[in-house]
């Protein structure tokens, strides 16, 4: 059993990604993992500001709730990010706890395996590409650390547009096989 920890970065109310995350997290659940959703709604968090205390220090000096998400990552064994594309990229929101969460490095993290979820009104396949370089940006930063994982649904605009498509079935299957 692993402790696998999904962080929903979408800010919209029946966000695709989000409903991506949710059968992803029905699949761990089956297979018998033990999951922390982290959606960012509502969520204080505010841009790095490079001081790089936060490598003495073992957090960052802003409090805020990215310290706490932090503490979370440490401890999970898996981390799963489910992001909606915007211009090709992962969300802002998504990038900014990133860039927060540097005090990791320095600590005695447990996750070995990161998997992306991503959707976006776009359908072509090279729709989520800048957004996997950005997270292998993170991820090659740790040792024994990989992109375990990405699902990429295009085609899908408003909020609920994902509604009965077959990658949520392709989600929980992901997530089950974790």
């Amino acid at each position: 059993m692993k402790h696998v920890l999904v962080i929903s970065t979408s800010l919209r109310p029946g966000s695709n990604s989000d409903m991506l995350a949710n059968q992803f997290i029905e699949g761990a659940k089956a297979a018998g993992h033990s999951v922390e959703k982290i959606s960012l709604v509502g969520k204080n968090i505010q841009f790095c500001k490079g001081c790089l205390a936060c490598q003495k220090l073992g957090k960052c000096v802003i409090d805020d709730d990215a310290n706490k998400i932090t503490e979370k990552v440490l401890d999970a064994e898996v981390v799963v990010w489910a992001t909606p594309i915007y211009y090709y990229e992962m969300s802002g929101q998504m990038k900014t706890l990133i860039d927060r969460m540097n005090a990791l490095y320095s600590l005695d993290y447990k996750f070995k395996e990161v998997y992306m979820l991503t959707t976006a009104a776009e359908d072509a396949p090279e729709t989520p590409k800048r957004a996997e370089t950005g997270l292998t940006g993170w991820i090659d930063c740790f040792e024994n650390v990989r992109l375990a994982g990405t699902l990429f649904c295009g085609g899908v605009n408003d909020a609920k547009d994902i509604e009965g498509i077959e990658k949520l079935k392709m989600a929980y299957a992901m997530g089950k096989n974790v």
